[in-house]
């Protein structure tokens, strides 16, 4: 598949469902923590949650029980929101110099990452918490 998102945007949806799965509870979790529960380097972490801060995405308290929380209700985050976040926008460019082939060629990639960032547009942080909450129950086997 073409559409791939990168390692650090993957980490970046990891450290951001940690976040959401506990947001109801108005706590923090720190670098330690987020990194233990999905397996992610801390010195890494930190530089993709100081992305996500500066993103606006999250929130970060100091203190003894300081720690990173995000800045908005999990429902009102969408996935598109933090894959640009990390990823960066991805302007449109239209070079009159290249070939007629080469632009069709962009013309028909814009319209797949059109189609790809409408999905993440719909999709907010809350529906994928609630997607890996059901991907993580058990799965019960009847035997007949």
């Amino acid at each position: 598949m073409l559409l791939e998102l990168s390692g650090r945007t993957k980490y970046a949806l990891m450290a951001m469902l940690e976040l959401a799965s506990i947001y109801d509870s108005g706590e923090t979790l720190q670098i330690r923590q987020i990194a233990a529960l999905q397996n992610i380097p801390d010195r890494y972490l930190e530089q993709l949650l100081a992305t996500l801060r500066r993103g606006g995405l999250i929130s970060s308290e100091r203190g003894k029980k300081g720690g990173y929380l995000l800045s908005r209700p999990p429902w009102k985050i969408t996935l598109l929101e933090i894959v640009n976040c990390m990823e960066g926008g991805d302007p449109a460019e239209n070079n009159e110099d290249e070939s007629v082939s080469v632009r069709a060629i962009s013309d028909v990639w814009q319209t797949v990452k059109k189609a790809a960032d409408d999905v993440l547009e719909k999709n907010s942080l809350q529906d994928l918490l609630e997607k890996r909450n059901y991907l993580e129950q058990p799965v019960t086997m009847y035997y007949i």
